[in-house]
């Protein structure tokens, strides 16, 4: 089993509203995408995944490496 840790630095802030709009909104049509595919259960199969959910808040265009990742990633998929 590969063990492994992540360093990540802390940010202050919120996300920028632009970015964040863009975001709920891919949010959105990927998440309707993988349950029409996949169904739900694999959908929160996957985002229970830390390194899954990591990747999906990046390809919704959240940096990274920001410490706000996942509260933001979330409100997006609310």
């Amino acid at each position: 089993m590969k063990k492994g840790y992540f360093d990540l630095p802390l940010h202050n802030g919120d996300a920028p509203s632009w970015l964040f709009k863009r975001m709920e909104k891919l949010a959105r049509y990927l998440s309707l995408a993988i349950i029409e595919f996949f169904g739900i259960e694999e959908y929160l199969k996957r985002l229970s995944d830390p390194i899954w959910f990591q990747s999906f808040g990046c390809l919704l265009g959240f940096d990274w490496h920001s410490s706000g990742l996942t509260t933001t990633t979330t409100g997006a998929i609310i």
